[in-house]
Formats: C-alpha cells, sequence, structure tokens
C-alpha cells in the first residue's frame, strides 16, 4: 500500500500544473497558492505513505495472559468506508480525508468538493495510472444534500468521515448511519499536516486479537 501510495504521489508531482491551473479556475485563488495546495497534497500523500509498514507496531500488541497461549492483537481495515470531502481545499481536502483510509487498507467511496470538483476528478485519472486496484477509491461528484443521507444509510459502507460536512447536518447523517452501527467520524479541519496524525488512521482499523496454543 505504501508504495502505491508514493506512485500516486509521483503521478501528482508530474501534474503539478495542470492541478494548480484546476485549482485556480473554480476557486478563483493565485497560482503561487494553488501550487502551495498541491505540494502540500504531495507532501501528505508521502507522510502518510510511510506509515503503511509501521501500523502492527503503532497499534498491535502482544498481550500476557494466565494460560498456556500466545494472544496477541493486530489492526485490520475497518472495511469499506464513505468521505463527504470539504468543499473548500479541493485537491489537499480531498487527500487528507483519502490518505488515511487507504494506507489502513480500506476501500472508499468519496464525496468531492461540490463547488470545484474538477481537480478531483483529475485526481481519478492519477489513480487509474498509479497501480491501485480497480474499485478501491471510487469518486463521485454531486451535492452533499443530496448523496449525504444515501452514505448514512447505505449498509455497505461501514465508516464514514463526515469532516466535509457542515456542523448543522451532522446529527441527521449520524443518526440514519445507526440502523447498521456505522462508526462515524469528523475531523477538524486543520491547515496542512495539523490534520495529519495517526489517529486519522486508526479511526478507520478494527483490533482483531488472536489466542494461539502454546504446543509441548
Amino acid at each position: 500500500r505504501g508504495q502505491i501510495m508514493y506512485r500516486i504521489a509521483e503521478m501528482l508531482e508530474g501534474r503539478a500544473d495542470q492541478f494548480a491551473q484546476e485549482i485556480s479556475l473554480q476557486t478563483g485563488v493565485s497560482a503561487k497558492e494553488s501550487l502551495q495546495e498541491v505540494s502540500d497534497a504531495i507532501d501528505l500523500l508521502v507522510w502518510y505513505a510511510g506509515w503503511s509498514d509501521k501500523l502492527p507496531s503503532l497499534a498491535g500488541a502482544t498481550n500476557p495472559v494466565s494460560g498456556p497461549y500466545y494472544n496477541f492483537t493486530v489492526p485490520e481495515a475497518l472495511g469499506v468506508v464513505g468521505i463527504i470531502a470539504t468543499i473548500d481545499r479541493p485537491l489537499l481536502g480531498l487527500v487528507e480525508a483519502i490518505a488515511p483510509v487507504l494506507v489502513s487498507g480500506n476501500t472508499a467511496v468519496v464525496l468531492a468538493s461540490s463547488t470545484a470538483p474538477l481537480s478531483a476528478i483529475s485526481f481519478a485519472e492519477v489513480l487509474a495510472t498509479s497501480d491501485l486496484p480497480n474499485g478501491v477509491l471510487n469518486i463521485l461528484s454531486g451535492k452533499q444534500s443530496e448523496l449525504a443521507p444515501w452514505f448514512a444509510s447505505h449498509m455497505d459502507i461501514d465508516g464514514l468521515d463526515i469532516s466535509g460536512l457542515p456542523e448543522a447536518d451532522r446529527a441527521a447523517v449520524k443518526e440514519a448511519g445507526v440502523e447498521n452501527l456505522k462508526r462515524i467520524s469528523a475531523f477538524p479541519n486543520s491547515e496542512y499536516l495539523a490534520a495529519a496524525e495517526p489517529g486519522r488512521i486508526l479511526a478507520f482499523m478494527e483490533a482483531k486479537t488472536v489466542w494461539h496454543p502454546i504446543g509441548n
């Protein structure tokens, strides 16, 4: 997974000028600001990719038990995670949401920024040429008000990141997700690497504990 994410970052870097132009076109920010957003997105991908081989050490453990057993806990992916990306910062907001979900081994369905979806659509082209298996990351465009309830009520979605939803709309989504005990999280929209921390990876992982008998 880490190598694939490094490849995504490499492909994104090769098309940095294109992404910067698309961000400027749809958001109105300066060329300098849009290039900085692309650079930050690349750095964020590389940062999360570096965690791919460290998750067992971060969240796993060997547990002392009374009896002739080995007992150890390992982290594993939650499953399918729905993501509602932030409306502003269309590329960086997308990357900061999907990177921790991908590095933990999940499959993702992402609702891109409804006001500036062009960079997300171009990002899908990057994914198609970066060795990411088909169907692992699925990007949708549309209105949050129409699609967020479907994300919440869909029985095949195991977790949901609603960081991109306005505060006023989150309660209804959380209520709709109760039916299948969907794990719903929201993270602060921090600037750049302030949003990058291992806890965001673990938010969509489960702990599997294994008991193994010790032979004589």
